[in-house]
């Protein structure tokens, strides 16, 4: 294809109505040609992540939703409660792009050093609006892959692995020697075991599921305790105690495993306490939550001192934070090893036009653990 070829293509759009409706579409979108520092990449593989979903289904309705045409005419429809329109102010009426992350080929670029050099190369990128056949985006947002990986194993290169590098990092930061995660058999987790273990550092993996365990004891997974077990505290406390963990990252959110947690610490510290303090241990506890896999508020019954902290995490303002250098050495450490420590595994593979498939959406909304969606937005 030359430079000078005009291109369009389709773009996967979601929107929600002033009235409440969610309705999920295919655009067919012209192409712009590049700036000077820019790139064009034809999109061969962008997953489906929970992070993707916020956006692409928000809080609708799926158990009523109805489809409509067909091909690149299809369109779905749900209903959003009234209730949630208030905090989706910003979003009503307006068509929005969606998918955070992707892999593809350069077929065109803009003039600059830094474009031409990507030109003809497989390349991951991160930047928004990947459900779509091609992206137009900044050369400095586009990370070139190792000879012989392909778009798939490229694809979730950034948002799963930048997190659970991002949890090891700040973990560091504030101090801390050791960390507890949740739902920690997802495809994150078990990156995260992974670095944990080439690291040295203490991981304690809360699972909900016998299964799950014995899923993460078998990718060498040293600490695993399950929610689901009548011996569930007990469990967590020793291994608080044998790990040190003093900071959770809690992708559940609602309910009352933050304060359980919280609570183990707590006992886990006063363990091997020497004096008694009425005010707690003075050690801090912090748990950030970065997912919302239960939307239910988050319980705290207090029972864990003074020193202790519930707060947000989210992997972009945390890599503002720690600023380019740091984010280049992360990077480059991800696309070293996509093949092993970050390497992601998927049940399907689909087309734009299968992502508004009533099926399955049912699917990869669930975001059940081992069931990870891939879209080949150039599928025939």
């Amino acid at each position: 294809m030359s430079d000078a070829t005009k291109i369009s293509g389709l773009q996967l759009r979601s929107l929600i109505s002033k009235d409440g409706t969610l309705e999920l579409s295919l655009a067919k979108v012209d192409v712009p040609e590049p700036g000077p520092d820019q790139v064009v990449v034809k999109v061969e593989a962008t997953p489906i992540n929970p992070s993707d979903l916020g956006l692409l289904t928000g809080p609708a309705d799926l158990g009523k939703a109805t489809s409509s045409g067909s091909g690149d005419a299809i369109k779905v429809t749900a209903p959003v409660s009234a209730a949630a329109l208030p905090f989706l102010a910003t979003r009503l009426g307006e068509s929005l792009p969606v998918g955070n992350e992707g892999a593809g080929t350069v077929i065109k670029a803009g003039s600059s050093e830094a474009a031409q050099a990507l030109k003809g190369k497989l390349v991951s990128m991160v930047g928004g609006s990947m459900y779509a056949q091609y992206r137009v985006l900044n050369a400095r947002d586009c990370q070139p892959l190792p000879p012989g990986t392909t778009a798939a194993e490229g694809a979730s290169w950034f948002v799963n692995p930048l997190t659970a590098l991002g949890m090891t990092e700040t973990m560091k930061r504030e101090g801390h020697k050791a960390l507890v995660h949740t739902a920690a058999a997802s495809n994150l987790g078990q990156m995260l075991n992974k670095i944990c273990n080439e690291d040295g550092i203490g991981l304690v993996n809360i699972v909900r599921s016998p299964e799950q365990a014995r899923l993460l004891k078998g990718i060498g997974a040293k600490h695993v305790v399950d929610s689901s077990a009548a011996s569930f505290t007990d469990d967590l406390v020793q291994a608080l105690v044998e790990t040190g963990a003093t900071i959770a990252f809690d992708a559940i959110g609602g309910g009352k495993l933050t304060s359980q947690i919280l609570t183990a610490m707590e006992i886990a510290i006063n363990k091997t306490a020497t004096t008694y303090n009425r005010y707690g241990s003075s050690v801090h506890k912090q748990v950030y939550v970065y997912g919302s896999l239960n939307t239910a508020p988050v319980e705290l019954t207090r029972n864990y001192g003074m020193a202790w902290g519930v707060g947000g995490w989210l992997l972009t303002p945390f890599l503002q934070k720690i600023g380019r250098p740091d984010q280049t050495r992360l990077r480059e450490r991800v696309v070293n090893s996509l093949k092993t420590t970050f390497a992601s595994h998927y049940t399907k593979t689909i087309s734009l036009q299968e992502a508004l498939d009533l099926q399955n959406l049912t699917a990869y909304s669930k975001r059940a653990t081992g069931e990870k969606f891939l879209i080949n937005p150039n599928k025939a």
